[in-house]
C-alpha cells in the first residue's frame, strides 16, 4: 500500500524489471489487429510498463509504446448464433 501511495505520488523507478524478452517469431501471417514485438524488451515488475532493451550497451531504452486494446462492436449472447 505504502509503494502505491509513493507511485502515485513521485512515478515509479523501474528498479525492478523483468530479464531482456525477445518475441516469438512465427512463421506465416499474424492475425489483423495483434499487436507483433520485432525487438528486445523488459517490463517493470511494479507499475508493468515495458521498455525497449539494448543488448549492445545492456541498458533500458525508452518506453514502448503499446497498441490501445482491441474493442469489440457487437455483445455475444447465446441467441445470436
Amino acid at each position: 500500500m505504502i509503494t502505491s501511495i509513493l507511485n502515485a505520488l513521485f512515478g515509479c523507478a523501474h528498479r525492478r524489471t523483468t530479464f531482456p524478452l525477445s518475441p516469438a517469431r512465427h512463421l506465416g501471417a499474424t492475425a489483423v489487429g495483434s499487436s507483433t514485438r520485432h525487438n528486445t524488451y523488459v517490463v517493470c515488475l511494479d507499475c508493468g510498463k515495458e521498455f525497449a532493451y539494448d543488448w549492445k550497451s545492456m541498458r533500458i531504452g525508452q518506453a514502448v509504446r503499446q497498441a490501445p486494446a482491441a474493442t469489440t462492436t457487437e455483445s455475444f449472447s447465446p441467441a445470436n448464433r
